[in-house]
């Protein structure tokens, strides 16, 4: 009889009464074998490169060619903007220079602020931008309450308003004096404060059981998103002081800022509007269930799931807004951009008209760009509420 391996020959019986049933080998728990770590060109950097960046022949000549773009232009760029820029000095050593001339920016910071508004009283606009960086700050970072928040924001205005313009104890300036980025930032400010809740009223006129309401809020709205905001800004400059008494005079920043008001309001209705179409029925229904009237429920209920859902939309209104006060110039104001233009056309500074608009093109990134994060964690935050 051949020999029978040890692996292949039956196990002995144990110790036990013989019986005629052969022993049975006894059953072994299973164990996987270890997971193989995954190949090196699939993790790591160069597994983010090949499927980021180079999946596929288009998607890498793309990459290629963006590579060769960015290895022509920045090399360039960073030599003008940085190694051979000129930061101190005056003009003349910025003639010497190669590079940009970031000294112009310097000398010409002041008014590109404030415009011409009297140096010595350039404390006045300095402490106002200081309250509205304080709310700001307050209300990123909720150190207030919502009530105290909204009530400090619309008193910012008439605050703001009071240190600029002057009166009350303080030496008035004229508003022709006022410009650059105090005026951008102004008009903007007001416009979103005042458009927001007009925009939500003629929203809510629009969708009113009232037919009188509802054909006036729709000849408000659609006229004026019927044309652009240079034809409003034209009509509130030009048009709109015929039309008042010869004894009635309204300047012309008032004149302008009502325009950019009445332009964004339309805008907002629609967006408003979109949000209350949002809400379901069923809400209405159960607020009117529980007896609440029409503004309670529109209040409590209804407004604030609709914002909650347009709440991009909204951010994004009043980041054009914002940008919309570059249009101002045509009607004779000097915005931020319009004091960078004019500023650049200085005798003595001749010629750094790059350097102007790159400056007010940092700034107004900056400027949306922290709008756009704070309704992302506006709107963050109200999600994780209504979860």
């Amino acid at each position: 009889m051949p020999h029978v391996p040890d692996a292949l020959a039956p196990l002995a019986c144990p110790a036990a009464p013989c019986s005629d049933t052969p022993c049975a080998r006894p059953a072994e728990a299973f164990v996987p074998s270890p997971a193989l770590p995954p190949p090196p060109s699939a993790v790591g950097p160069l597994g983010w490169l090949r499927a980021n960046l180079f999946d596929g022949w288009f998607n890498s000549l793309l990459t290629l060619l963006c590579m060769a773009f960015l290895a022509a232009v920045v090399p360039p760029l960073v030599s003008w903007a940085l190694l051979d820029a000129c930061f101190t000095g005056d003009a003349s050593m910025c003639a010497q220079s190669s590079g940009a001339c970031w000294t112009f920016i310097v000398h010409k910071f002041r008014v590109l602020m404030v415009g011409t508004y009297p140096p010595a009283e350039a404390w006045r606009p300095a402490l106002a931008g200081v309250l509205l960086a304080t709310m700001v700050g307050c209300t990123a970072w909720r150190r207030l309450r919502a009530a105290a928040l909204a009530v400090l924001w619309l008193l910012l205005p008439l605050a703001a308003l009071w240190l600029v313009g002057g009166g009350a104890g303080l030496a008035p300036v004229d508003q022709s004096q006022w410009g650059g980025l105090m005026l951008s930032v102004g008009l903007a400010l007001v416009g979103i404060l005042v458009s927001i809740p007009c925009g939500v009223l003629l929203a809510l006129g629009r969708r009113s059981r009232i037919a009188a309401v509802r054909a006036l809020c729709v000849g408000i709205i659609e006229p004026v998103r019927g044309v652009p905001l240079i034809t409003i800004l034209f009509m509130a400059s030009v048009m709109f002081p015929l039309f008042l008494p010869p004894d009635m005079q309204i300047n012309n920043l008032l004149r302008v800022q009502i325009g950019m008001i009445l332009f964004s309001s339309a805008y907002m209705a629609e967006v408003v509007r979109g949000g209350l179409a949002a809400v379901p029925k069923g809400q209405t229904d159960a607020a009117k269930a529980l007896g609440l009237g029409y503004w309670k429920m529109q209040a409590f209920v209804v407004l604030p799931q609709a914002l909650r859902h347009v709440l991009p939309s909204l951010v994004g209104r009043c980041i054009a807004l914002l940008k919309d006060t570059s249009l101002v110039i045509i009607v004779g104001l000097l915005d931020f951009l319009g004091m960078a233009k004019a500023a650049s056309q200085d005798q003595q500074w001749l010629g750094h008209d790059a350097e102007a608009y790159i400056f007010c093109a940092l700034v107004y990134w900056l400027l949306c760009f922290g709008m756009s994060r704070w309704g992302r964690s506006i709107e963050r935050r109200t999600a994780h509420r209504a979860r």
